[in-house]
């Protein structure tokens, strides 16, 4: 867990997309705070030190506002669909102490018996954690596993003071030996498509792992007021 970060924010009195527009050119993104009973509070931060901060899943900042400050929990982002930048995020009133459902990163570590492959079905699993401890990720050994192995999300380890809320039985990742070539047999359409995308070395899993997002998500936003801007 990373150590919060303290950003200073302004609260915003101009909404629409004009506004909207107004600030993102200025260097500032428009989002808006929420939780614990309070009335949602429209504010501003700055760009580039708050997209750094949003690069960690579930990052928490300490925002500081003219007359208040607040623990939050980035919740939501909504991202240009075409160039990615953020557009607008979502921030959550916690406390210390108090627990919040989150989704965090599966990696995979070491490799399986030699010509085996991994296929990995599920790279993040909900948990529930305090708000100032919440794992970054969590891992899962794969070394010299056969194929038919199987790991499911209650088979996985985790920190102490975290608590799985995934289904147990969920299924994470799977060992097999590759196909052969003439082995194949008839599919219906599409799922060869599906199978060969969920198939990969324990590399490519792990990596694919490792940059998924967790409990604050990813969405592409328009151009659109979005979240109350």
């Amino acid at each position: 867990m990373a150590d919060n970060q303290t950003v200073d924010g302004d609260v915003r009195t101009s909404f629409g997309k004009g506004a909207a527009r107004k600030l993102r050119a200025a260097g500032k993104i428009p989002a808006v705070v929420y939780g614990h009973g309070s009335d949602p509070l429209h504010v501003a931060v700055p760009a580039h030190e708050t997209t750094l901060i949003a690069r960690r899943a579930n990052a928490l900042i300490d925002l500081k506002l003219p007359s208040d400050q607040h623990l939050v929990l980035i919740k939501d982002i909504q991202r240009d669909p075409v160039r990615q930048i953020i557009e607008h995020l979502d921030l959550v009133i916690v406390r210390k102490g108090e627990k919040v459902t989150v989704d965090i990163g599966v990696h995979i570590d070491g490799e399986p018996y030699p010509g085996m492959m991994v296929q990995l079905e599920h790279n993040t699993i909900s948990v529930e954690a305090e708000a100032t401890h919440i794992p970054e990720f969590v891992s899962v050994s794969v070394k010299g596993l056969t194929s038919g192995a199987q790991i499911h999300a209650g088979d996985i380890s985790l920190p102490e003071g975290t608590t799985l809320v995934s289904p147990s039985e969920m299924l994470i990742l799977a060992i097999h030996e590759p196909s052969k070539a003439g082995d194949d047999e008839p599919v219906a359409a599409g799922e060869g498509a599906a199978a060969s995308g969920g198939t990969a070395s324990a590399a490519q899993a792990s990596g694919d792992a490792g940059s998924s997002g967790s409990g604050s998500s990813d969405s592409g936003s328009g151009d659109g007021d979005a979240g109350g801007e």
